[in-house]
């Protein structure tokens, strides 16, 4: 958002009852080109008035609303300098792209459906990812409760009521292609960890409703972005909380699958890729000299090299031995290749096997890569290189903590013994028992 201008004339009421009472409104520049202007009226009450110059030097004029002169501004019908000028800006960008030519089409009403349906597909022309998943949520969580809803009679009221229902609302769960329902899951509402993930849920939602809405903007289809503009997400509710698998947990797991699911789950520690990236990577991929692995289809939509361990390297020579180039590298036992849907429920019983709870994911598998990593100390460029980041925030956000640093050591190494913190004799640790 642009930083507000100041001007002592008109940022206060006190300020501007010293204004005169004429048509002309008193001028303040907020660019070039354009101004706000703020008209006194006899009755002691003023409003708000935009003015904008073409490039031919034709001025355009907009009436704005009321000025918080005798009433509080409530953004609504009542406004302050500062939420007059949010006005004026609007006004400004909507006639810049009326004057370029992208006029909004006289197609009926412009819905929030309609705004949603023309975003997908403008993604789905440009080749973005994470289209499809986008799309389920918006046909499950925004058109039935928003669709019918005129862009323009959008409100932030309405927006933040459904955003509280979305959050109250129970969890959607697998279901039958067949079933003509939706099966739903409740969640515990006194579970604190259950309200931040549905919470978080909700946030991703109105991320989608948002980036629909704000397209719509820009097109010329509506006039005003004002409304969803001051919908705020849930906060602290998308705190990095990972979960990675401790060495014996890796091993357990890996002995635990089926031998044709055992390689994909060993690809996914050894390289810290995503299941998608790993079931098409082709055997032409896996550079044997090199020892590195490329990614060409990957969620960011650029290519990266994974290089390899020797324990990596030697799993990809023997899954590529006596393919050709353009075979894929996992397949299943029956000879298909793997498909994203395949993986849930194998890893799962997996997981019950090598008890390991809450059971692992693939998503686990590559926090288990990247953390192992942190742990020793590898930087985090690196870390967020091989793992297809588009720079260190996301990797900082979520390895930082575990690696190596000066305060831990510092701390370890200077912090006296302040108690005797022996522990009872009675117990006796599991690994101890192991190895006595």
């Amino acid at each position: 958002m642009a930083r507000s201008v100041r001007n002592a004339k008109l940022d206060t009421r006190s300020a501007r009852a010293k204004c005169e009472v004429r048509r002309e409104p008193h001028w303040s520049r907020m660019e070039a080109g354009a101004y706000i202007g703020y008209r006194r009226l006899p009755s002691g009450s003023g409003s708000w008035i935009a003015r904008f110059r073409d490039g031919e030097g034709r001025q355009h004029y907009q009436a704005l609303g009321s000025a918080d002169d005798t009433r509080a501004g409530d953004g609504l019908s009542v406004f302050t300098f500062g939420q007059a000028q949010e006005l004026a800006r609007q006004f400004f960008a909507c006639k810049t792209r009326e004057l370029a030519g992208h006029h909004a089409p006289n197609d009926g009403p412009f819905t929030v459906e309609t705004a949603v349906r023309d975003h997908l597909a403008h993604r789905h022309q440009r080749g973005s990812k994470g289209i499809e998943a986008d799309a389920k949520q918006a046909e499950a969580r925004i058109i039935p409760a928003l669709g019918h809803i005129e862009v323009e009679n959008l409100t932030a009221k309405r927006i933040n009521d459904w955003l509280g229902e979305l959050a109250e609302s129970a969890r959607r769960v697998r279901t039958a292609r067949t079933s003509a329902t939706q099966a739903t899951r409740d969640f515990d509402r006194e579970d604190s960890e259950e309200i931040r993930k549905r919470r978080s849920t909700a946030n991703r939602v109105l991320t989608i409703l948002k980036a629909s809405l704000n397209y719509a903007f820009v097109e010329g289809r509506t006039t005003s972005d004002l409304a969803w503009r001051r919908v705020r997400p849930f906060r602290g509710v998308d705190a990095a909380r990972i979960r990675f698998l401790t060495t014996d947990e890796a091993r357990r797991l890996c002995n635990a699958c089926e031998p044709d699911f055992r390689a994909l789950v060993q690809g996914a520690l050894a390289t810290g890729a995503r299941c998608g990236e790993l079931i098409r990577l082709r055997v032409a991929d896996f550079n044997g000299e090199a020892e590195t692995v490329t990614i060409r289809d990957s969620k960011t939509s650029r290519a990266r090299h994974v290089a390899l361990a020797s324990e990596g390297a030697a799993l990809f020579r023997a899954m590529t031995a006596g393919k050709c180039g353009e075979h894929r590298i996992f397949i299943r036992a029956d000879g298909d290749p793997w498909a994203k849907s395949h993986q849930a429920r194998p890893i799962a019983e997996a997981s019950e096997r090598a008890s390991i709870k809450p059971f692992a994911t693939f998503h686990i598998l590559r926090h288990t890569y990247g953390s192992a990593l942190a742990m020793k100390g590898v930087p985090m460029a690196v870390i967020a290189k091989a793992m297809g980041h588009r720079d260190t925030r996301m990797t900082e956000k979520h390895y930082a903590h575990l690696s190596p640093n000066y305060v831990d050591d510092t701390i370890r190494a200077k912090l006296p013994a302040l108690a005797d913190f022996k522990p009872d004799d009675v117990i006796v640790s599991l690994a101890a028992r192991r190895t006595a």
